[in-house]
């Protein structure tokens, strides 16, 4: 496979943190004041300024709630995904839950574009051994591109049996998905992962530009929280989710742009055409 960087954003609010009960459901939403605007805003002006390709996965209450953020994204050219439609674990649903949840989400999307969305990616990665039927529910619904897989064990998900982290096709069933499984960098038989949230914000530059030299595939995950420095700290989470959600965020704009600057990367869809699909792995599940 030569060599190949993808950027991609996942759209949600600050406050979008998945194992903390006080903003786990839609319920809670309204008890905090929303900032995806201006964050949309700082995202917008750096790829405009370097002329960046990028694909992002949408909310498809992001798409109810502020549709002239899903149309900005559009009339920019950028490519629109999904990423489920109130941001819940996966795993943590029944199939008939993540069904609807899927068609609320895709069907918000594509009547703000007028365009079909065709590629997907779970919240916090939660597709994983015990809930791959979800992998099913995708392909009833039209999707034909995934990169819901985190090769590696992981706090809110982790399909560590998928055992590959390049681009391959899963057929499950007999139907067949394309799969953008998020990178691994190993060290000392160590898998390390660098290229998206707490994770990027975490790794010093050179080291992050250390596995980039050195990394085939590469497939970042960001989101518009991540460059929000002065969003307010959520109360009652734990001291390692903290450290999580709230490291690094000053310096994550300019590593970015380092990033992009240092780096080619290309969208999604660019990624799919690039492919020669009919010599990639394909994965039974």
């Amino acid at each position: 496979m030569n060599k190949m960087n993808i950027l991609t954003f996942d759209v949600e609010e600050w406050f979008h943190i998945l194992d903390n009960e006080s903003t786990k459901t839609q319920k809670e939403w309204s008890n905090f004041n929303y900032r995806i605007d201006a964050n949309m805003d700082r995202i917008f002006q750096l790829l405009d300024k370097h002329n960046q390709k990028a694909t992002f996965f949408c909310l498809g209450w992001v798409a109810r709630e502020f549709p002239h953020i899903i149309k900005k994204i559009d009339a920019l050219g950028y490519e629109i995904a999904t990423h489920s439609d109130l941001h819940q674990l996966a795993y943590e649903q029944k199939k008939i839950e993540f069904k609807e949840d899927l068609k609320r989400s895709v069907h918000s999307i594509e009547s703000v574009i007028g365009k079909k969305v065709i590629t997907y990616r779970a919240p916090g990665f939660s597709i994983k051994e015990e809930n791959k039927w979800a992998f099913e529910a995708l392909i009833e619904e039209g999707i034909e591109v995934d990169c819901s897989i985190f090769p590696a064990k992981r706090a809110h998900g982790g399909f560590e049996q998928f055992g590959y982290a390049e681009p391959a096709y899963i057929n499950i069933n007999g139907q067949r998905l394309k799969e953008f499984p998020i990178n691994l960098f190993q060290i000392f038989g160590k898998n390390l992962i660098f290229s998206g949230g707490g994770y990027f914000r975490l790794v010093p530059y050179p080291v992050l530009k250390f596995f980039m030299n050195n990394s085939n595939y590469v497939m970042t995950y960001l989101h518009p929280r991540d460059f929000d420095a002065k969003q307010p700290v959520i109360e009652n989470l734990s001291l390692l989710r903290k450290f999580k959600s709230y490291y690094g965020l000053a310096g994550a704009l300019p590593k970015l742009e380092k990033l992009i600057t240092d780096f080619d990367f290309v969208d999604v869809d660019e990624a799919n055409l690039k492919i020669d699909w009919s010599q990639t792995k394909e994965i039974s599940l």
